[in-house]
């Protein structure tokens, strides 16, 4: 009996070591997607190169996924996964108040921009600009995850304003910031300069200031 309990330990061991390599395998791979596909583009991101990086090879990467396709479709769903903590949560620990929630997210891509000397660009906005409008999945999962960062934005508006009356809509002013960010985003990086991304945000912040104080 204790021999043959033993097996059973040992194999059961033997299952969850193989589901773990096999999660860590799949998770190499949509993290070398990710990086290339915002490096890169996703046209530009060639097989060869999401292999290399993920250091596994043909037959793994089909085991897994049926092509490019469907790996575009994991890293846009793992966007939306990493939202809050990647991009929310960092930003709202700072500060409790809601509308310093609001430009501390707005500070980190400020950061991001900075530290890679103006190389950074939103991938869920490349990614939209260069995919077929045709591709409905995949941008239904970008038109998600920009959802989802507005629904975050909008949480801390409506925060801030407190239930007065005569307030605009939280939905319409995250998505206000949303466009901020992301057309700052895309003039800092195109005239490697953070002045076009700070000039957007001061007016934002200009705007919460006559909004709230009415």
């Amino acid at each position: 009996m204790v021999r043959l309990k033993a097996r059973r330990k040992s194999r059961g061991h033997d299952v969850g070591a193989r589901a773990t390599a096999n999660a860590d395998t799949r998770a190499r791979i949509v993290a070398a997607a990710r990086v290339l596909f915002w490096e890169k583009g996703y046209g530009a991101a060639g097989m060869a190169e999401i292999l290399s990086r993920a250091q596994v090879n043909a037959g793994s990467f089909y085991h897994y996924f049926k092509g490019k396709e469907d790996v575009l479709i994991e890293v846009l769903t793992s966007y939306l996964m990493m939202l809050d903590q990647e991009v929310m949560e960092p930003a709202f620990r700072g500060s409790r108040d809601p509308v310093e929630r609001v430009f501390r997210v707005l500070a980190g891509y400020r950061n991001v921009i900075l530290v890679t000397d103006f190389a950074y660009g939103c991938p869920l906005g490349r990614l939209a600009f260069e995919l077929d409008p045709e591709d409905r999945p995949a941008h239904k999962l970008i038109a998600s995850n920009f959802s989802a960062w507005r629904d975050r934005i909008a949480i801390c508006v409506r925060d801030a304003f407190n239930g007065k009356a005569g307030m605009p809509k939280p939905a319409d002013v995250a998505a206000l910031a949303l466009a901020v960010m992301e057309g700052g985003v895309i003039q800092a990086r195109s005239e490697k300069s953070i002045v076009p991304f700070d000039a957007a945000v001061k007016e934002l912040r200009r705007y919460f200031d006559l909004v709230t104080k009415r």
